[in-house]
């Protein structure tokens, strides 16, 4: 998300290092290309012109604090300011309410509602350890209901049964009635998309807003829509109040109009965005962090909570004691730790969030994040599961019987085999190193270069 936008921002800001001072004419050319920046990343119009006067107000003029250059100094205006447009802090949802808190979800056909439903159920059981009921309305779409219900096993929520013979306002009657018999905390509510707003979709949604009387009311919207997503969120919102708006799809979207748009437009938070198709894939919407990213500055902080969620520390402490005791890193860890990175989204979610990345050259980090390296990760851990639990404590003992059985059980080359053994190879000697003493930056040093296509941070 934001490639195009934080390439041309991170040119624009490098004309501006050596000078001295901010003045009208070094910062002019440069508010033009912020200016063109946002308007190709398809950020409304009215949202540019105020975003660019706010900027240049407080820019011009301005004198440079001694341990800035006017580069640093612009760059702190401009992320002020886009933080400012996102909606400065990231904005919880409302759990305090009386239980069950009602979630009602809205949003136009093919936004991703359903998926975002069961994502939203996984976050509240996962995070806040919440218990949650879900339900589907649309009872326009046959497959709506089969795959809400689908994605609540997966996810491990409960899920109140409809059908689509049903009234919705019936069906939200009894799915609240439901809750509270069963004591959940949160009931989330699927509804009907359209292709378009029309008067029966909200008639019908209003008419579920009066049932239900949700603490959430949250707008679902494709953010590769651009500046569309936000008036299309601002029409709802005329219509029916909205308490927050989630946007989907951010992990195709490379332009991030949406993003800078909907709370400028619509006065309402963005609570959620959707970073990929996984039930895992939702991340709250931090302003201050994304105006980072934007800024190619990477998002530390989201890193390291992805790390606290999803990486396994029994197993991560498990492993440190093992190889602190030189009992060697095997084929089974090398499995698990490349299974840890997938959870944390995989290597494009990873190098998103890290520090520097905007500044490599677009094909490097395309053969870095697009498909390369999760494709070299996917085909290493498929090559570990044709081996048989002795060879993957004991590798020494694949040789060349073994690799072509290997290879055949993978469906890759032999080549492919002989590449995993070279590449584990340097990782254990690596490992070796750390238990022997010199620690984590003395591995790291050796391990320039050697690693994996995306790897090698």
């Amino acid at each position: 998300m934001f490639d195009n936008l934080t390439e041309r921002l991170g040119r624009t800001l490098d004309r501006l290092r050596g000078q001295g001072r901010l003045t009208d004419d070094n910062i002019k050319e440069s508010l033009r290309d912020v200016r063109m920046a946002l308007l190709e990343a398809d950020v409304a119009l009215p949202v540019v012109k105020t975003f660019i006067g706010k900027v240049k107000a407080r820019a011009v003029g301005q004198e440079v604090i001694k341990s800035l250059s006017p580069g640093q100094a612009f760059v702190k205006i401009v992320h002020d300011e886009l933080v400012s447009v996102m909606g400065e802090s990231c904005e919880e949802l409302n759990l305090q309410a009386q239980p069950p808190v009602v979630i009602l979800m809205a949003g136009l056909q093919g936004a991703g509602k359903t998926t975002t439903v069961a994502k939203l159920a996984r976050h509240l059981k996962e995070r806040h350890k919440k218990s949650v009921l879900v339900t589907s309305c649309d009872v326009y779409r046959p497959a709506a209901i089969e795959q809400l219900k689908t994605l609540a096993a997966e996810v491990e929520v409960g899920f109140h049964a409809s059908t689509i013979k049903q009234k919705p306002d019936k069906i939200a009657k009894e799915a609240l009635k439901a809750a509270k018999k069963q004591l959940v905390d949160v009931l989330i509510v699927d509804t009907a998309g359209r292709l378009h707003i029309d008067a029966e979709m909200m008639g019908e949604i209003k008419e579920l807003h009066k049932v239900l009387q949700p603490t959430e009311t949250l707008f679902v919207v494709d953010s590769m829509t651009g500046q569309d997503a936000a008036n299309t969120a601002k029409a709802f919102n005329e219509a029916l109040p909205l308490t927050g708006v989630v946007l989907t799809k951010t992990d195709g979207d490379a332009r991030g109009g949406a993003a800078l748009s909907v709370r400028e437009i619509t006065g309402k938070p963005i609570k959620f965005m959707g970073v990929g198709e996984k039930t895992t894939a939702l991340e709250p919407f931090h302003p201050d962090r994304l105006a980072s990213r934007i800024l190619g500055m990477g998002d530390v902080l989201s890193l390291v909570e992805e790390a606290q969620q999803n990486v396994d520390q029994k197993q991560a402490a498990k492993l440190a004691k093992k190889i602190s005791k030189g009992r060697g890193f095997d084929l089974n860890d090398l499995r698990e730790q490349m299974l840890q990175m997938e959870k944390m989204g995989g290597i494009s979610s990873l190098m998103d969030k890290m520090p520097g990345m905007s500044k490599l050259p677009a094909n490097v980090r395309e053969q870095m994040s697009g498909g390369a390296a999760g494709k070299e990760v996917n085909r290493m851990v498929a090559i570990i599961n044709s081996m048989t639990q002795q060879e993957r404590r004991h590798p020494a003992i694949i040789k060349g019987s073994r690799k072509r059985r290997i290879a055949a059980g993978s469906g890759v080359q032999v080549q492919e085999v002989n590449k995993l053994m070279k590449q584990y190879a340097q990782m254990s000697k690596m490992m070796k190193k750390v238990s022997k003493g010199g620690g984590m930056a003395k591995m790291m040093r050796s391990m320039k270069g050697r690693m994996p296509p995306g790897m090698g941070f």
